[in-house]
């Protein structure tokens, strides 16, 4: 099922066929560059298998995003549920993006994010939606800002090793 379309994109439901280039893209060093690490085989089949469950059970979530002119998976964006006291003290909904690397500064990112805000405002009936990464990751902070979300802290992620320098988070929403 596709879920929604850009001038570029096709958010939808994953295929089978995804799963290769998924791993491939939790693998990249680029891609993982503000993650504690890549992941393994194991656990990116097990994120694959979260994220699908999610989008059955919701009828969202972090949606396979294909480009229309070559229909190849490049990566996901979407939304999830999250609960992160450190961050909001009350669980959210969280819009992300994980593109694979050839795939980056070409404005997809930013393309399929306004795609899903105006889906979750519009058809889901969000009211809010939030978003952070590493206070190191400048380019997905460049992206929350072109889509209208705004500053709202900054917060220690509490799965990050207090030594890591991916310690500190920015949390950016938006609401209607």
């Amino acid at each position: 099922m596709v879920y929604l379309e850009t001038d570029r994109l096709l958010l939808r439901n994953y295929k089978k066929d995804d799963l290769y280039e998924f791993i491939k893209m939790n693998q990249d060093k680029k891609v993982m560059k503000f993650f504690p690490n890549i992941l393994s085989e194991m656990e990116s089949i097990a994120l694959y298998n979260k994220i699908t469950s999610h989008i059955m059970e919701n009828n969202f979530g972090l949606f396979a995003c294909e480009l229309k002119s070559n229909n190849k998976f490049i990566g996901f964006i979407g939304f999830n549920n999250t609960n992160m006291m450190d961050a909001v003290n009350y669980p959210f909904v969280e819009i992300g993006w994980r593109l694979c690397s050839k795939y980056h500064n070409q404005g997809l990112a930013t393309e399929g994010a306004l795609a899903c805000l105006n889906y979750g405002f519009s058809k889901l009936g969000f009211t809010e939606i939030f978003s952070f990464t590493s206070k190191l990751n400048i380019p997905s902070q460049k992206v929350m800002e072109k889509i209208g979300m705004n500053f709202i802290k900054t917060f220690d992620h509490p799965k990050i090793s207090n030594n890591s320098p991916l310690k500190p988070h920015i949390l950016y929403s938006i609401k209607i």
